[in-house]
């Protein structure tokens, strides 16, 4: 009885600590987080002030690699993949300096017109926040690590609005098929604390309520899944674009600033072909496909080709934000191929691809019922799931750890990060081995006294 006593009085202690912590970093975060939206909103209404403010896209990728490469190298890219880094090898240790550079890197890329979203870098900066945090307070290693993934959180809830997608979000993102249920309750008390003070603030969200058109019929049901592969597609297409690109961009052999020079004119190039709606946030293309306004069939993969080209010469942003773009856009091309509700399968596959990309199912299926309505949650949960699957070892955050076997014929070390994961499939007598998209078949000959 007296240890039973003990036990109950030390989580007790425990669960006031962590309320303590957690809400500490939630309002830090909220605070941050509200500067950072304010400040990037100023910046881009200042850019467009101007007559044919694109022309200055070489000039601000130039100065966001100058930021990145001579203040923190750590603010390059897309900033929540910075922060899985740190906790999976750093012990959740980050530089203080990051966060200014971060901020600069992000808003001079964004306002200049590059294709780069909000929610990686405050995710960043939360990270960031809160590993200060903990050093001031003097924390170790483990309670680091705990505060760092409540950043993560506190800043996907206070960008987006969802305080329960953006707690289970910095949960799922570091391992693919495994949540860390000892970080439970501070993600949730950091991402609602988070949250509630941006809108305080002055940070206002957006939320489409989606009242499902059809009625449920087995036909429907069979759409959504047809879309979940779909969506799984349109997530592969993004990640393995990011990555060739930044491969084209690594050969260029000229000084990294100039490269990104290189980048910005390319964009403005593509912007004069095509459209340039797909510069910058994209915003009003998310809000076009949720309320029915046609938009174009290539929009899905077009935002793909400048997103890649943004990061792949140098500029600093999030990569959430762009793939919620594509993932409503091709929501509304799906929805225009098959003679579906647009707005139905718009919200669908904004979770959706997201959910392939980053494998963080669970979190954009709470993500679907927060921004969207409680109608869409059972169809969006599916979607999420199969595009999930359909991705396989891939994910724009490639130092996620392997925590699961997305299916029981594919065989692969648990516990790898997974760009070091190598994939082993079994079909009958033939054995395929590969790691991404490169593969070599070896098929075991008949012999050594066995039977075929």
């Amino acid at each position: 009885m007296k240890l039973r006593i003990i036990e109950e009085s030390v989580l007790f202690v425990s669960i006031l600590k962590w309320i303590v912590l957690a809400a500490g970093i939630g309002f830090v975060v909220g605070v941050s987080t509200t500067a950072f939206l304010k400040i990037l909103a100023a910046a881009i209404a200042f850019a467009q002030d101007f007559p044919h403010y694109y022309l200055a896209l070489p000039l601000g990728l130039f100065a966001s690699v100058l930021i990145v490469k001579y203040i923190a190298r750590e603010a390059q890219g897309y900033g929540t993949e910075k922060v899985i880094e740190a906790v999976h090898k750093n012990g959740g240790a980050m530089r203080a300096v990051v966060i200014p550079a971060k901020l600069c890197a992000t808003v001079v890329t964004i306002a200049a017109g590059g294709s780069a979203g909000q929610v990686g870098p405050c995710a960043q900066i939360g990270g960031g926040l809160a590993a200060a945090f903990a050093n001031a307070f003097r924390l170790d290693a483990n309670d680091r690590k705990k505060l760092v993934i409540c950043g993560i959180s506190a800043g996907f809830a206070a960008v987006l609005g969802a305080p329960v997608a953006g707690a289970v979000f910095g949960l799922e993102v570091l391992f693919v098929g495994s949540l860390l249920y000892e970080v439970l309750l501070p993600s949730f008390i950091a991402g609602i604390i988070s949250y509630h003070t941006a809108a305080v603030l002055g940070i206002d969200y957006f939320h489409y309520p989606v009242h499902l058109q059809p009625v449920f019929t087995e036909v429907f049901f069979l759409e959504i899944i047809g879309a979940g592969i779909f969506f799984g597609l349109c997530a592969i297409l993004a990640i393995e674009s990011l990555r060739l690109t930044r491969r084209l961009f690594d050969r260029i052999p000229v000084w990294p600033p100039l490269k990104a020079v290189i980048g910005g004119v390319l964009l403005i190039m593509l912007a004069f072909l095509t459209s340039f709606r797909y510069l910058g946030l994209g915003m009003e293309i998310i809000a076009d496909s949720l309320q029915g306004v046609k938009v174009a069939a290539s929009a899905f993969v077009m935002k793909t080709l400048f997103t890649a080209v943004t990061f792949a010469s140098g500029g600093s942003g999030g990569i959430i934000a762009p793939l919620m773009v594509i993932g409503a856009a091709a929501g509304a091309f799906f929805a225009a191929l098959t003679g579906l509700d647009a707005a139905t399968f718009a919200a669908v596959g904004l979770v959706s691809v997201l959910a392939g990309a980053a494998n963080t199912p669970i979190a954009m299926s709470i993500l679907a019922i927060e921004l969207f309505g409680k109608d869409i949650g059972a169809y969006a949960a599916i979607a999420c799931v199969i595009s999930f699957l359909i991705t396989g070892h891939r994910s724009i955050f490639p130092t996620q750890v392997m925590a699961m076997k997305k299916s029981s014929s594919v065989e692969v070390e648990l516990g790898q990060e997974l760009d070091k994961v190598q994939a082993r499939y079994k079909f009958r007598e033939k054995s395929v081995i590969g790691t991404g998209i490169k593969m070599t078949k070896r098929i075991r000959k008949p012999g050594n006294g066995r039977k075929d």
